[in-house]
């Protein structure tokens, strides 16, 4: 049984048994209440009629004879009772023997055992009343009511009447009433489980999706659900999970075959070159020192990008920051000499003025040097010989930005969105492994700031790294987590 069927058993269904319950007990104890109570009060309201002929009988005279009389009032009562096809009306004396009945016979059947009686003598109400049943098996009810003026040997008056009306009325209730609750709890449970089942059938295809896909199946997608509601929303979200991971597994493979390309292409070089050196005897040979100095540039390349692979390795596991106050002007400016050389090397441009205040900002040296170095190092790679790269840094109220703008190729507009993604590499890009960016957006988003990449096909890249201004004593609101 699935768990959230176990749960709705364990809590609402079982809530509504005990509230039906409940209810079923208050109705049936007022129906009975209704019936049986009806019963009683019928005929005590006859006791009631009998006692108010009794109070102008025999008023005149002795109390002897005031007594008399009201004992002859009874007895006619009993002798003209015109209810004997309901009640059977009874005399009783101060024992409990019957004196006289309404229909002329000592019925034992309808005798009780004298427990009405007895209530209404002992009790302070006057009366008493008691359901039994009869030799022949007859369910009745008897009231006994005191007469509370003296009428002779008479002390008492009773009323019995059979309950078998009243009884098949108050099991067609109770059969009634149990059947409204059957059909209440019917419904309720089949409501509940068609519910749950709707619920119960689309989380176990997630499940069984998100499995495959877990198992690397990543070509498996839920199907459309009619529902807009929190399934249908997960299921879309499943299946975007599903896309993400199949986009990112493309662009791991094409970063791999990237990558290999890219180290195939020096190594092969370098293997190259060691076998050109060894044929040469003479080191002062031309071809000597060249290939020496190609050996020295492609093993500097093979250094950088096994530089880049170790960054994504720190990606994955999380870049630790040693952060300290720097000038960001101070490292902006480094940096830029630091690619001096290449940018002349590449017939390029540094198009940069520095600015005379410093802007303070809480960062790693390390990683924020490696910030602008790979961003320059994307303008250096992208911008055509004769071109110009410019490095601006403004300061706002709060913040600090830095950017680089090329004068290069431009990327695409549907590749802007994705190329601070890790493996990603636009369609226009050269040499590279592609994670350099996503390095560059992890460091400063780790710095608590951001990176904004703006681009025009044809005309260039503006790569703007944006950092806090530091203020003394801010220093924890920039540590990264």
């Amino acid at each position: 049984m699935q768990s959230i069927t176990r749960r709705w058993l364990k809590g609402s269904l079982l809530i509504t048994v005990l509230v039906l319950l409940v209810a079923e007990g208050l109705f049936l104890y007022n129906s009975y209440q209704n019936l049986y109570g009806g019963v009683q009060r019928a005929m005590q309201s006859r006791f009631s009629t009998f006692v108010g002929r009794l109070q102008a009988t025999g008023t005149a005279g002795s109390s002897l004879s005031t007594s008399e009389s009201r004992s002859q009032a009874l007895r006619r009562t009993v002798e003209q009772f015109e209810e004997k096809d309901k009640f059977e009306f009874m005399l009783l004396d101060s024992s409990g023997v019957v004196l006289a009945t309404s229909s002329g016979t000592r019925n034992a059947n309808l005798l009780s055992v004298g427990q009405d009686f007895y209530e209404a003598v002992t009790g302070t109400t006057g009366t008493g009343s008691v359901i039994f049943r009869t030799a022949d098996g007859e369910r009745v009810m008897a009231v006994t009511s005191l007469v509370p003026y003296a009428a002779g040997s008479i002390t008492a008056m009773r009323l019995v009447t059979s309950l078998t009306l009243v009884d098949r009325q108050w099991y067609q209730t109770v059969a009634f009433s149990l059947g409204v609750v059957l059909a209440v709890l019917g419904f309720t449970i089949w409501s509940g489980l068609f519910f749950i089942r709707s619920i119960v059938r689309p989380l176990g295809q997630v499940e069984a999706t998100a499995n495959r896909i877990a198992h690397g199946d990543l070509k498996t997608r839920l199907p459309d659900t009619r529902y807009n509601d929190e399934i249908g929303r997960l299921c879309k979200t499943i299946n975007q999970m599903a896309e993400d991971l199949t986009k990112t597994e493309r662009m791991k493979n094409e970063f791999i075959s990237s990558v290999s390309h890219e180290l195939r292409t020096p190594l092969t070089s370098i293997k190259g070159w060691v076998e050109t050196i060894e044929t040469i005897q003479d080191p002062r040979d031309e071809n000597y020192r060249k290939g020496l100095s190609i050996i020295r540039s492609e093993t500097d390349r093979l250094y950088d990008m096994v530089e880049e692979l170790l960054d994504f390795s720190r990606l994955q596991s999380g870049i630790k920051m040693n952060c300290q106050v720097l000038d960001l002007v101070a490292e902006a400016t480094d940096a830029a000499l630091f690619v001096e050389a290449r940018i002349h090397q590449e017939g390029l441009e540094l198009v940069y003025e520095e600015p005379p205040d410093p802007f303070p900002v809480w960062a790693d040296p390390a990683r924020l040097r490696q910030v602008f170095v790979n961003v320059l190092d994307n303008a250096i790679k992208y911008s055509p010989p004769g071109g110009a790269i410019f490095l601006t840094l403004t300061r706002g109220p709060d913040t600090v930005t830095a950017s680089v703008r090329d004068q290069g190729r431009g990327i695409a507009p549907e590749d802007l969105q994705n190329v601070k993604l890790k493996f990603f590499k636009a369609k226009n890009s050269v040499r590279g492994s592609g994670i350099g960016l996503a390095v560059v957006d992890e460091i400063v988003t780790a710095l608590g700031g951001t990176t904004e990449i703006a681009s025009t096909l044809g005309q260039g890249t503006t790569v703007s790294v944006t950092l806090p201004l530091y203020h003394a004593g801010q220093e924890h609101l920039h540590d990264p987590i």
